[in-house]
C-alpha cells in the first residue's frame, strides 16, 4: 500500500493535452512539484466542476512552480469527446492521463476494481519524487482545489504550519 515518503510510482501513459494527444511520463517533470489528481469518469456531474477547479488555479500552482497533473480510467478519444463538449474545460491547460489499464490507479491506491474507475485521490509529489500528501476519497464528494494549493505552499516553506495555516501567517519553525 502507498503510504506518505514513499517514492511516487511512475508511469508512462496516453494523455489529452490541449486538445492533442501525446504520451506523458511522471519523470517528464523530475524537479517539478506534482499535484496529481485522479477522478472516477468523463461525461459525470462532479468531476467538470473540480477540472474546472484546478484550470482556474492553474496560474498560481505554476507560480508556485507545481504541475498539474489529471487522471481517470476513461481512454484519451473520451477526453478529447468531453473537452470539445462541455464549455468548462475546453482550454484545460494541464494533461488528462487516460489510464484505460488501471496500472496507474492501481499503483496510487485509487481504483475501485468492481467498478474500473478511480476514486477522487490527491497527491503532492515533491520535487524528488516523494509523495508529501495525499487524500483519498470517495466518489460522490468533490476536493477542494484550495486545500490542495494550501497544502502545497505549506510544504514549500519546509517548516512546521499549524492547523489552518495560510501563506503570510507565521509557522512553527524548522521541521
Amino acid at each position: 500500500m502507498l503510504k506518505i515518503r514513499d517514492k511516487a510510482p511512475q508511469f508512462e501513459e496516453m494523455a489529452y493535452v490541449n486538445g492533442e494527444f501525446k504520451k506523458i511520463k511522471l519523470s517528464d517533470y523530475n524537479g517539478k512539484w506534482v499535484v496529481l489528481f485522479f477522478y472516477p469518469l468523463d461525461f459525470t456531474f462532479i468531476c467538470p466542476t473540480e477540472l474546472e477547479g484546478f484550470s482556474k488555479n492553474y496560474k498560481e500552482f505554476e507560480r508556485l512552480g507545481a504541475v498539474i497533473i489529471g487522471a481517470s480510467t476513461d481512454s484519451q478519444y473520451s477526453h478529447k469527446a468531453w473537452f470539445e463538449r462541455d464549455e468548462r474545460l475546453r482550454g484545460t491547460p494541464y494533461p488528462i492521463l487516460a489510464d484505460t489499464s488501471h496500472r496507474v490507479s492501481r499503483a496510487y491506491g485509487v481504483l475501485v476494481e468492481e467498478l474500473g474507475v478511480a476514486t477522487r485521490g490527491t497527491f503532492i509529489i515533491d520535487p524528488e519524487g516523494v509523495i508529501r500528501y495525499m487524500v483519498i476519497s470517495d466518489l460522490n464528494v468533490g476536493r477542494s482545489v484550495k486545500e490542495t494549493l494550501r497544502a502545497l505552499q505549506a510544504f514549500q516553506t519546509g517548516e512546521l504550519c499549524p492547523v489552518e495555516w495560510t501563506p503570510g501567517q507565521k509557522t512553527l519553525g524548522k521541521a
